[in-house]
């Protein structure tokens, strides 16, 4: 099952992927690694861009690995 919401200011989509063992979720942010950070907390991903807050979204448990590659930031758990 594949579902969506939107985050930040330009309501990027975000796509949550559930799986028997586990969920993903993938966002494309749209910048390099380099200028890219996301912390986790509680149950929330907050994705900073050059240090500022660009989007925020709902984990739906432990994040148990977090993710980036050209731009597109993956976080996943176990269900």
């Amino acid at each position: 099952m594949v579902r969506q919401q939107y985050a930040g200011e330009d309501e990027r989509f975000v796509r949550r992927y559930d799986y028997d063992d586990e969920w993903v979720i993938a966002a494309d942010v749209g910048v390099g690694d380099d200028r890219l950070r996301v912390d986790v907390v509680g149950g929330t991903a907050i994705v900073l861009v050059d240090e500022e807050t660009t989007m925020e979204f709902d984990l739906p448990g432990s994040a148990e690995s977090v993710d980036t590659n050209n731009g597109v930031l993956v976080v996943r758990g176990t269900q």
